[in-house]
């Protein structure tokens, strides 16, 4: 059978030209579009399920964590699930089995919370994690004034009104995380000894600011053939707002206000805490996180763009400094494989040429090895693999198994013309290169696939191993089988 490929391709020279021009532009196409990235994904399947509720720790295991890993427990293709509880938060990790596409995973798993969040207690606040992985983390920043004029607090406003949607609008990037700063707060102080005196429980006091800060709508008023809407505008803006709402009213009809028995002021949320980022104290700073089998070149470039955008309109002296780029991670170890690759081809060529003495005999491997390293990406982008460092060396490691075979053909070649020259030319030339190649060709393709053969075992691991070399072992032979065909 190969023997009898081999003559159709050399008899059909321009077929073979043909597709072989199709599949490397559809190999570069392809190289281009493979996600890019320093290593590869090790991560689990799995999804983050984010409480939180203002009680200790034992409380939030009790009521909010154990309920929602019994609710999981029957959730399809579930490995494992974990829960970590602490005091005003709970996390809950369900891990799933290998393969489990991550948007399916998500979906059960908000069809199985469906069913316990109405027994929550009231006030758990529970949401999914983003839809990212473990190397989601590709781009970080900090934000500096460089006036000095403006605290953490209106950094970290700026930071989470602003800055945060206009990078989550970035296409690739699953979330902002704001980091560092104070969130901006009002607190009421309230006087115990007044509560008494105006009778007045803690609780109607909590009631009244929460109810004082809400807009409500009316009912229409027509007037001259005109509708008009009547609504009351009651969100707080200031302190003073906060000071002027109305508690209750004295046996005399007299209000009493919030500023009769507290007192009011603005003061920093602790709970946000302070971030130093790369020495410089406390600063304002964003993670920016990239979406589940994006590609983390594209995603960082993206951002970048972004933020020159939107940088000018910025209040004056606030400025972005990058803290954290993988791009530059990425470059560098796809960088290191290339310059690997490069000179593994320039030391082949010259190897061949040294000791055959002949330029087009050279040039075999020169155009072989190049188009089928393009080739070898087109599955891996149907298979939604990324270049990393470990995919791109087993392309370096299958190098030298993928010159053998035109080296082999190329002696053979010489062999057969010398003998030919030799024997008074029987036979025309063509003739002779056809059989020469029919001698050896099916011995090298088979032992190609005999050294394709030996990498099988690496697709039965498992877990983190399989993800770490599987990628190096798809592109090896995924490189040597079509130079086995080219």
């Amino acid at each position: 059978m190969v023997g009898k490929i081999i003559e159709f391709s050399a008899k059909n020279r321009f077929i073979v030209f043909l597709l072989v021009g199709v599949v490397t532009i559809a190999g570069y196409y392809s190289m281009r579009q493979v996600p890019v990235d320093a290593i590869p994904d090790l991560s689990d399947t799995q999804v983050i399920v984010y409480s939180r509720w203002d009680r200790s720790p034992d409380i939030i295991e009790d009521q909010v964590t154990y309920p929602i890993i019994t609710a999981l427990l029957g959730a399809p293709r579930v490995k494992a699930i974990r829960g970590f509880s602490d005091f005003g938060f709970s996390y809950v990790y369900i891990v799933f089995q290998e393969g489990t596409d991550i948007y399916w995973a998500r979906s059960r798993t908000l069809e199985y919370l469906s069913k316990i969040l109405p027994r929550l207690p009231e006030g758990v606040q529970t949401e999914l994690g983003p839809d990212a992985t473990g190397v989601g983390w590709v781009f970080q920043y900090a934000l500096v004034d460089e006036t000095g004029k403006r605290d953490l607090q209106e950094l970290r406003s700026f930071q989470d009104w602003f800055l945060r949607y206009q990078l989550q609008s970035v296409p690739g990037v699953a979330e902002v995380a704001g980091i560092g700063g104070f969130g901006k707060q009002y607190q009421v102080t309230v006087d115990p000894n007044k509560l008494l005196a105006y009778h007045i429980p803690i609780g109607r006091v909590v009631d009244a600011v929460r109810d004082g800060n809400v807009e409500v709508g009316g009912r229409l008023l027509e007037f001259s053939g005109a509708e008009y809407m009547v609504r009351g505008r009651g969100y707080v803006k200031s302190v003073k707002d906060i000071e002027d709402i109305v508690v209750q009213t004295d046996v005399a009809g007299v209000p009493v206000l919030v500023k009769n028995i507290a007192q009011v002021g603005l003061g920093p949320d602790i709970r946000r805490g302070v971030a130093d980022l790369d020495g410089r104290g406390d600063v304002v700073g964003g993670i920016v996180i990239m979406r589940y089998k994006e590609n983390a070149l594209n995603v960082i470039e993206r951002v970048k763009e972004k933020l020159k955008e939107i940088e000018p309109a910025f209040p004056e002296g606030m400025k972005i400094e990058v803290t954290y780029d993988r791009s530059k991670l990425i470059k560098e170890a796809v960088g290191t494989v290339k310059e690997t690759l490069i000179e593994e081809l320039i030391i082949v060529c010259l190897m061949i040429g040294f000791f055959l003495l002949h330029v087009p005999s050279t040039m075999i491997p020169v155009i072989v090895l190049p188009i089928a390293i393009l080739m070898a990406f087109i599955p891996l982008l149907g298979m939604k693999l990324t270049s990393n460092i470990m995919s791109l060396g087993g392309i370096v490691i299958a190098i030298g198994d993928m010159v053998d075979a035109s080296i082999i053909i190329v002696e053979n070649a010489h062999k057969r013309l010398d003998e030919w020259s030799r024997s008074l030319r029987k036979g025309t030339r063509e003739e002779i290169l056809i059989e020469s190649m029919k001698e050896v060709g099916p011995t090298i393709f088979a032992s190609m696939i005999v050294i394709a053969v030996a990498f099988m075992p690496v697709f039965t691991l498992e877990a983190q191993e399989g993800r770490l070399f599987k990628p190096l072992a798809f592109t090896k032979n995924f490189a040597i089988l079509f130079s086995a065909v080219l």
